[in-house]
């Protein structure tokens, strides 16, 4: 019998994971480990190991080679596992020290016994088709079998990853090329020459129809019934409206600013309209709530703001998994931007940008993004949004890989601040007190005419007087939204506070 490896080791104490399972097994199997089978084989595959605790505290099976015998027959039974899978179980040996201790999900300590113990590693891979267990369709959450047998949505994503087509690439044999906006055809052609004179070349899209166009570039395809006709994504990007309603209703992006009224919205875009006016939209979106800071790329001059813009926004809408009805957003926060969206995932977790592989979502909707400029090469986004956050606000983002896309755009005080004008001077100061920019407005108004401390406070209904100085008074000072009316005594006991008058012009 084998030794246990030591990455098969370092895995077992490393916990549970959305790719990691512990059966206990001390006597035989449970039914439970064929639900990991399924929720690994629906999902990204992973590993059991037989004989270990929750807490990764290795305690060994008793009769190896007949739960090995009782796994193999029930994997390749199709009345318990349909389709029947080929897995191999793999026995090893482990001796222990006793010197590790683990922590059980009730919070009691474990402690791992001196001896050598036989436990069973099941490595499960992603099967090419969905998994049922008994009837029954589980899928993986964190480190948690789900049954989502009657949850349609969930069911319909799992098969939905394990097509080999692309949801966009869906013919609408009836549909044909009249029924498209033939100016956002033209827009983009002329988009894609303009790029490559940029490059002094010539782009064969100049000589061509709209109909050749949409064949060239893969919009006009034949499914497997020899029915031939625009696809999905044909329609997405130059659809009208009411076609891309018909074809993908819950297609839309909502653009919300949220930094100051917290419980709704400080200003919001519903995105519904065709890929092309879409990424227009949520550019002109982040452009008028986020500041277009100086930064210096190399000895160059550049806007790092529409450079991060560029990457997220094409990021969103040539990647996101259309066949998912969770509505995409674009968030714009007080110290982030927060974009999501449906995703077929092809892993869980933060994305490392030194080992992630760049797998391609949706390639004709990409290709066209590619030749109009509004994205590069696949994998390029990421690198790019890594560059320029690092300039724009000196942190690194994140990409998370989930059934919902997520990217993390920190931001600063200076990145939200937009320069120039009574209200950003009202923006600044909100930034800096507790209070929300209508609240601000109301204080400045009360103090039209002068204001005692105590009335400040009251009305603001502050009860210590200074967590008020400190949080409210002293920021709406400093900058220069009140003044004093007795600027040379700022500690008399008859000073009082009022709104500053703006310069006239």
């Amino acid at each position: 019998m084998k030794l246990l490896p030591a990455e098969l080791l370092a895995r077992i104490r490393q916990g549970e994971d959305y790719q990691t399972e512990y059966k206990e097994s001390k006597t035989k199997l449970t039914k439970s480990v064929y639900e990991t089978v399924s929720s690994f084989s629906n999902r990204e595959g992973g590993d059991i190991f037989l004989g270990v605790h929750d807490c990764g505290v290795i305690m060994g099976v008793d009769d190896p080679d007949s739960q090995i015998a009782s796994f193999v027959s029930t994997i390749n039974n199709p009345d318990k596992v349909n389709p029947a899978l080929f897995l191999t179980p793999v026995a090893y040996t482990y001796t222990s020290d006793g010197a590790f201790t683990g922590t059980a999900k009730d919070g009691k300590k474990i402690q791992e016994q001196p001896g050598t113990y036989i436990i069973i590693h099941i490595h499960v891979p992603i099967a090419p088709s969905v998994i049922r267990n008994s009837g029954m369709i589980y899928d993986r959450n964190g480190d948690a079998d789900v049954d989502i047998t009657n949850f349609s949505d969930l069911v319909f994503q799992c098969y939905a990853r394990k097509q080999s087509t692309y949801y966009v690439n869906k013919v609408y044999p009836a549909w044909d090329v009249s029924m498209l906006r033939s100016d956002l055809i033209d827009r983009a052609r002329r988009m894609a020459i303009a790029k490559k004179k940029r490059d002094n070349q010539g782009h064969p899209w100049e000589h061509m129809n709209d109909e050749e166009l949409l064949r060239t570039s893969k919009l006009i395809m034949t499914d497997e019934q020899g029915r031939t006709g625009i696809t999905l994504a044909a329609v997405l990007l130059f659809g009208t409206d009411n076609l891309i309603a018909s074809a993908c209703a819950h297609h839309k992006t909502d653009c919300i600013y949220r930094v100051y009224n917290l419980d709704r919205y400080d200003d919001r875009d519903i995105v519904d309209t065709n890929l092309l006016d879409s990424y227009e939209r949520m550019f002109d979106f982040g452009q008028k709530h986020l500041n277009d800071l100086f930064v210096l790329d190399g000895i160059q001059s550049i806007s790092a703001r529409d450079a991060i813009l560029r990457e997220i926004i094409s990021n969103s809408l040539a990647h996101r998994d259309y066949s998912n009805g969770y509505v995409a957003k674009m968030i714009i926060e007080k110290d982030r931007i927060l974009v999501e969206n449906g995703n077929r995932a092809h892993g869980i977790g933060a994305l490392d940008i030194q080992s992630f592989v760049p797998f391609p979502k949706n390639p004709t909707i990409s290709a066209v993004f590619r030749e109009i400029g509004y994205a590069d090469e696949l994998g390029s986004g990421m690198r790019n949004s890594y560059k320029y956050t690092k300039l724009y606000s000196g942190a690194e983002p994140e990409f998370i890989e989930g059934d919902v896309f997520q990217i993390i755009i920190p931001l600063t005080t200076g990145s939200m601040i937009k320069v120039g004008g009574q209200s950003d001077a009202l923006q600044h100061s909100a930034f800096n007190t507790d209070i929300s920019i209508e609240k601000l407005v109301e204080i400045l108004e009360f103090c039209n005419e002068p204001r005692t401390r105590a009335e400040l406070q009251e009305f603001c209904g502050y009860k210590s007087p200074a967590h008020f100085r400190e949080k409210i008074l002293a920021p709406l000072l400093a900058g220069r939204q009140l003044e004093l009316t007795i600027p040379d005594k700022p500690n008399s006991p008859k000073q009082k506070y009022i709104r500053r008058a703006l310069p006239r012009a």
